[in-house]
């Protein structure tokens, strides 16, 4: 059985050129992958090299993100665990999300992983290879399962993208369905997301100068949302301003005060269904109503709210849903 290699740069490119649509190629560290099915798949993820022998037939997804990429791909019945569900499954992909097993309510530990005897194992954030989890990625390649990593949230972020965009999320969909042998389906997939990002975009109407600020989380001390995240790119899609672009932290550490001399124009609200300070969009806004700092912004004064699902803001096949809402909520405010 031979191995081919091939850039995902290229597979994107005939995914979306057979789309009718052109993408840039994201950075080569951050994955390569074959196209033949038969084949072995061969990647470079995060600088770690991958070999995958066959497509996986027992796949487990360590967050949401991860499991509704993959349930994007009809894949599952291959899959044999998920985990740390954040938000309510999409809807159209909750049949197929109640057949598959939760291992666990955040991430199982490795114990748990390695009794699940997976073939290969997806995660979008970097926690999920922490020592508590499901151990290092290397540890995992040394029993045959290779792990694969986000771009977005590589252990070595010079081995990844630097900052989120489009391109980069439908390069990863892409890669994905390339490793599973479902090559047509991410084509489908990836040009129905930029099909709904293009029309949600071209409807954008908000002025260049309208400031968003992304709340995340947080009452005492609120996280929101800096440079290089996926709300930036969001903002920068849609021709609009992230209030919080200039911090060099993707989720910065905030403060009411620098908040409120900063007046963003419309406030996006992460809904968290996890249950802490602040993390619903309702808890939000009845803190920020109440609190005398922020009472006093004119967004909070105007009911300039737009709210978004918690994984939303972190790059995903719910990326796309995002920036439908934020453009529509904004079109919405505009027109009020």
């Amino acid at each position: 059985m031979k191995t081919v290699t091939v850039s995902v740069g290229l597979a994107v490119v005939l995914a979306v050129g057979l789309a009718g649509c052109a993408t840039a190629s994201p950075d080569a560290d951050a994955g390569t992958a074959t196209t033949p099915a038969a084949d072995v798949v061969e990647i470079t993820n995060c600088g770690t090299t991958l070999t995958i022998a066959a497509p996986p037939r027992r796949a487990l997804a360590m967050e949401q993100n991860a499991t509704e990429i993959l349930l994007s791909l009809g894949l599952a019945d291959r899959m044999i665990g998920t985990s740390y569900q954040t938000d309510p499954v999409l809807p159209e992909l909750a049949d197929d999300y109640a057949a598959v097993p939760v291992l666990a309510d955040l991430y199982p530990n490795r114990e748990a992983v390695l009794d699940a005897a997976p073939d290969f194992v997806y995660s979008t954030f970097t926690s999920a290879y922490s020592p508590e989890a499901a151990g290092p990625r290397a540890d995992l390649a040394a029993l045959d399962v290779p792990a694969y990593l986000s771009r977005f949230a590589c252990e070595d972020p010079a081995t990844g993208e630097s900052a989120v965009d489009f391109d980069g999320i439908f390069a990863e969909i892409t890669e994905i369905a390339t490793i599973f042998g479902v090559t047509e389906r991410g084509e489908a997939l990836v040009a129905d997301q930029r099909g709904r990002l293009d029309a949600a975009t071209a409807a954008a109407t908000a002025p260049a100068d309208t400031s968003l600020l992304w709340y995340y989380s947080g009452t005492a001390t609120p996280y929101v949302a800096g440079s290089g995240g996926l709300p930036d790119a969001i903002s920068t899609q849609l021709g609009v301003t992230n209030a919080y672009g200039d911090a060099e932290q993707t989720w910065p550490a905030g403060s009411w005060e620098e908040i409120a001399a900063r007046n963003p124009d419309v406030i996006v609200l992460a809904d968290l269904t996890r249950g802490g300070d602040g993390d619903s969009a309702q808890a939000k806004i009845d803190y920020l109503r109440s609190n005398p700092t922020t009472a006093e912004l004119d967004a909070v004064k105007a009911g300039r709210f737009i709210t978004v699902s918690g994984s939303s803001m972190d790059p995903s096949v719910r990326s796309v849903t995002a920036v439908e809402a934020v453009a529509a909520g904004l079109a919405q405010l505009t027109d009020s």
